[in-house]
């Protein structure tokens, strides 16, 4: 019987990171489950209260990717339920269920990670469960999995210095993130605006000042064109109100469409707490975020032509083969050379 491979899944770009990998992998039964509660805490608080509704774990997220995984005719097993597997892929490490302690686990990292605040330390510190922080900042850097797929080198030292073993990690890129340029010829009308992505942090229950970040915005764009790109979980009607109100007459506004094709045709980019801040800094744009810049340039997940979902491959075909101990594996693991594509691209 051909080994099987479990992959966690969540946002619906965790989600479309899974798929790609695992089209790499048809060798082996592939199975998806969306991200599920790892302790009876967390079961009382999905079935009795509403906490758990701005996480992957349900709600519209949970829709959201099983409604991806049935349209693609991709085998689901919620919860594990279904089989046992030779391999386990997260996209989080922040709820891993030890169900799979016995079992090899490979953690891809999916995109930016929340900063780090008084409470991720404190949970940290007391080494409860890292949901506990109410955002990502722990993401990749519990130490949980086997092996770690990191988007950059900066990436791979941030894990490092927060937690995680350094003989876990390879720099693989990531999917999604790792072709901007090909995003630069595109069919999108519009061009020549100040281009701002706003973030869902009301809804993942976090404090934003939505009106002074519009403002901000306002007076980054001082007088020039404007566009704002809404997080698909946004409440739309409530988000587009208030940027009617206090953004200029004629400011663009879209809840959908591909932002990436917006960001290659802004002047500049005004983000929050967004990784497509990423497709900015590789398109050459000027960006502005809740993060430090600088700091941001150093993490910026690698351009390596759109491979990313075959290096991780690489690593999960590797790793499901491999016989000897599990922290010989990152040592001994050489990967195959994987070709990039050319393009032939012109700057917006």
């Amino acid at each position: 019987m051909r080994k099987k491979i479990l992959f966690i899944t969540g946002s619906i770009n965790q989600t479309t990171q899974m798929h790609q990998i695992s089209r790499h992998l048809q060798q082996y039964d592939c199975w998806f489950s969306q991200m599920f509660p790892n302790s009876n805490f967390l079961k009382t608080i999905i079935k009795h209260t509403r906490l758990a509704d701005g996480t992957v774990l349900t709600g519209q997220f949970r829709e959201n990717s099983e409604n991806y995984l049935s349209s693609q005719g991709l085998q689901v097993d919620y919860g594990a339920q279904l089989n046992k597997y030779d391999l386990v892929v997260y996209c989080s490490d922040m709820v891993v269920d030890p169900k799979f302690k016995d079992t090899k686990t490979i953690w891809v990292q999916e995109g930016m990670i929340d900063k780090r605040t008084i409470l991720t330390g404190i949970v940290k510190a007391l080494g409860i469960a890292p949901y506990f922080t109410g955002d990502t900042s722990l993401n990749g850097s519990t130490n949980q999995c086997d092996i770690y797929c990191a988007a950059s080198e900066g990436y791979k030292n941030h894990f490092i210095k927060y937690g995680t073993a350094a003989g876990k990690l390879i720099v693989t890129g990531i999917p999604n993130y790792d072709n901007h340029m090909e995003h630069v010829k595109n069919d999108f009308p519009f061009h020549d605006y100040v281009m701002v992505a706003t973030s869902d942090m009301r809804e993942t229950y976090r404090f934003e000042n939505r009106v002074a970040f519009i403002k901000k915005a306002v007076k980054i764009a001082a007088g020039r064109p404007m566009l704002f790109k809404l997080h698909p979980n946004e409440k739309f009607n409530r988000a587009e109100a208030e940027i009617r109100k206090y953004a200029p007459a004629g400011t663009l506004v879209f809840n959908s469409g591909n932002t990436s094709h917006m960001i290659a045709n802004c002047f500049e980019l005004v983000t929050q707490y967004s990784t497509v801040v990423y497709t900015g800094i590789s398109l050459g744009k000027k960006v502005h975020s809740y993060f430090d810049v600088d700091e941001l340039k150093r993490l910026s997940p690698v351009q390596n032509g759109g491979t990313s979902a075959i290096n991780i491959a690489q690593v999960c075909r590797a790793f499901i083969e491999f016989e000897g101990k599990k922290e010989d594996f990152v040592p001994a693991f050489i990967p195959l050379p994987v070709a990039m594509p050319d393009y032939e691209c012109e700057y917006a």
